[in-house]
């Protein structure tokens, strides 16, 4: 339960206390458990979504939208905001774009890729609840939150230092791709709105890593908040769209 635990302290805002700081493996195993705290995101929004009852469907949309940023602490807007500025400003340099992802000031490029991401992700909440389809609020960031291990999996992580070093060095390799499969099998029991979550998640994930890769040679944790939030907005943008 340990690692359950490190995992949802990390990626959400929920109130959790540990015994003690965790240890640089109990991090790196805590990732077989993010998707179980995605899936646990997923139900809180579903749960807020019943308790909305009849709301108007563009306040629900506002008001659940503002809960997710909520009970994620904004973490992977931070990272995306992070990502945004140093891609635009690090003129395709290595160096100079890890220079500028540790400026904890948020530039214009920013502040636009950060406003457009969450509009884009208010209008297809709008239309996945005008459809009646709320319940695929639980398959989103259960999905988004696979691709995080996936990603300390396959790519280097190119920062020293820090929790990002920890995950890629002690994560449980030989577990991993077992407990991403079988969440995986799981996800299908949504039927092809699943298939069709599965497919976006994959052409996304490869062509972010790939953008990851030709820039940096390899991810880090800013990186990997900002794959999480465009892969959410590219889910809910296509389930919205395939209604």
């Amino acid at each position: 339960m340990t690692a359950f635990w490190i995992a949802l302290q990390f990626l959400t805002r929920l109130p959790v206390s540990l015994a003690a700081m965790p240890t640089p493996e109990q991090l790196g195993r805590s990732l077989l458990c993010y998707p179980l705290v995605g899936l646990l995101v997923g139900g809180l929004l579903v749960g807020a979504q019943q308790l909305l009852g009849t709301t108007p469907a563009l306040l629900q949309a506002a008001l659940l939208l503002a809960f997710w940023v909520g009970i994620t602490g904004g973490l992977h807007l931070d990272g995306l905001a992070d990502s945004a500025d140093a891609w635009a400003g690090g003129f395709g340099d290595r160096e100079r774009t890890l220079a500028i992802m540790k400026d904890p000031r948020s530039g214009p490029i920013a502040v636009v890729l950060l406003v457009l991401v969450l509009l884009l992700k208010f209008a297809a909440l709008v239309t996945l609840l005008d459809a009646g389809a709320g319940l695929l609020l639980l398959l989103v960031p259960w999905l988004a939150r696979c691709l995080l291990p996936l990603l300390f999996l396959s790519t280097p992580y190119v920062r020293q230092g820090g929790l990002g070093q920890a995950l890629a060095e002690h994560l449980p390799r030989r577990q991993l791709p077992w407990v991403l499969g079988l969440n995986v099998l799981a996800m299908l029991l949504f039927g092809w709105p699943a298939l069709l979550a599965l497919l976006v998640a994959g052409v996304s994930f490869v062509w972010l890593r790939g953008l990851m890769l030709k820039r940096l040679g390899g991810t880090t944790g800013d990186t990997a908040g900002a794959l999480l939030e465009l892969v959410e907005c590219a889910l809910l943008l296509a389930l919205a769209l395939a209604l």
